[in-house]
């Protein structure tokens, strides 16, 4: 027996919430300057739809940076602005609702 999802009523593998989420979504990546002069790259404005911890998972391991999840809000070590939002762009997220 399938799956069905929450939200739509469809079968988990016909599921369209997640894509809906990403496309609605305005996201905003800043670089800010954190105690003794650490420097964090902080990605906001990402709705509950979206499955944050694998995101933030898959963010560490492909930048091989450390960062962590808090508040809403995926906070990695270093500058990593353009290649997070190359990241997102491939993830499926519109170019036009990222400010970076």
């Amino acid at each position: 027996m399938e799956e069905i999802c929450q939200k739509c009523g469809l079968p988990k593998n016909l599921c369209v919430c997640q894509q809906i989420a990403k496309e609605q979504q305005k996201i905003r990546i800043r670089v800010d300057s954190r105690r003794f002069g650490k420097v964090v790259t902080v990605v906001s404005g990402l709705g509950k739809d979206v499955d944050l911890e694998e995101l933030t998972k898959q963010l560490k391991r492909k930048l091989a940076c450390g960062g962590t999840l808090k508040n809403s809000e995926i906070i990695l070590q270093g500058s990593h602005k353009n290649k997070v939002k190359q990241m997102l762009l491939e993830q499926g997220f519109k170019e036009e609702l990222i400010d970076a």
